[in-house]
């Protein structure tokens, strides 16, 4: 059975990759300024356009701000077209429905549009009902501020209320980005994924792998730096396996990478994952994920290698 698109949302459900830009000015995680700098930023983002990846995923807390104002300068450098997505934080302490316009008008002149392709709800945190966001974001859509909604860290429940108090004001909702990778493939346990697809909403898949676990460059003793390393030290004692398969697999296919394979498996799952790329390198190995197609046999055995690394994770 087809997929249901609205036609307000096509476009989204045309692009098989996009570029996410947490790396973006993010010093905390990321370490910006120290390995690479807003100059190999530039050079990610030329390359990502030249090999036809075309959506930048951004939010306003991103290097505080910082990520959407490099976003912001390298796409006056270009005259390319740019699909962009940001996002609005609910902080507890914005309680009123001008505290989302006026986020998303701060956004707007940090990346220097007049609106974005896609506003998305960061996380579904309290105190502020589903429903009352909706209606504000419908606001945002009638001011020509954003052309289409979506969220962003919700459960298949929180995202059905969304899905309908958007539908009454006769607005679709676009998307749900959350996680996914073969370390994190709960929405395919949870029923989300299938949900989503039923109802035409785009499955954006943040962390596609897995903050660097995927590559194949990290190991138990070799982690990644920083938090990166405390929160995966007990996958990377079992992660082998899995790489060793992906790599066997991505010898099949003219000698993709670990990375590649990773990514490939997320569009063949029917989701649009956006990886991070800090250099021109990085983005020219995300766009090798596309053009290709692992066959059923091979997502079978990564599924299969994937599940037996989480469970003897657990």
């Amino acid at each position: 059975m087809d997929t249901p698109v609205n036609p307000e949302t096509r476009f989204l459900h045309a692009v098989e990759m996009g570029v996410g830009t947490w790396q973006w000015g993010d010093r905390v995680v990321w370490n910006y300024g120290h390995n690479y700098d807003e100059d190999a930023i530039r050079a990610a983002f030329n390359a990502s356009l030249e090999q036809g990846v075309r959506l930048f995923d951004t939010a306003e807390v991103y290097g505080n701000g910082q990520s959407e104002r490099i976003l912001g300068t390298l796409i006056k450098e270009t005259n390319q077209p740019v699909l962009v997505a940001t996002k609005f934080m609910p902080f507890p302490w914005r309680l009123e429905r001008k505290s989302l316009l006026r986020a998303l008008k701060n956004s707007l002149d940090r990346l220097g549009l007049e609106s974005v392709d896609l506003y998305q709800m960061h996380w579904p945190f309290p105190p502020i009902s589903i429903e009352k966001w909706m209606s504000v974001m419908a606001e945002a859509v009638q001011q020509g501020w954003t052309r289409t909604v979506g969220v962003s860290n919700y459960s298949h429940t929180q995202m059905m209320r969304a899905y309908a108090a958007l539908e009454r004001r006769g607005l679709p909702l676009a998307s749900n980005q959350v996680e996914y990778n073969l370390l994190n493939r709960e929405i395919e346990k949870n029923g989300l994924l299938r949900r989503c697809q039923e109802l035409g909403i785009r499955v954006i898949a943040y962390s596609p792998l897995a903050m660097g676990l995927l590559t194949g460059k990290y190991g138990p003793e070799n982690p990644p730096p920083g938090l990166r390393g405390r929160k995966y030290a007990g996958l990377l004692r079992r992660l082998k396996p899995l790489i060793n398969l992906m790599t066997e697999i991505g010898r099949e296919h003219e000698s993709k990478s670990c990375a590649q394979v990773a990514l490939n498996w997320c569009i063949c799952k029917g989701t649009l994952p956006i990886p991070g790329a800090k250099n021109a390198e990085q983005a020219l190995m995300n766009a090798g994920a596309l053009g290709w197609r692992l066959s059923e046999e091979e997502i079978a055995r990564l599924d299969s290698a994937s599940e037996s690394v989480v469970r003897s994770a657990s």
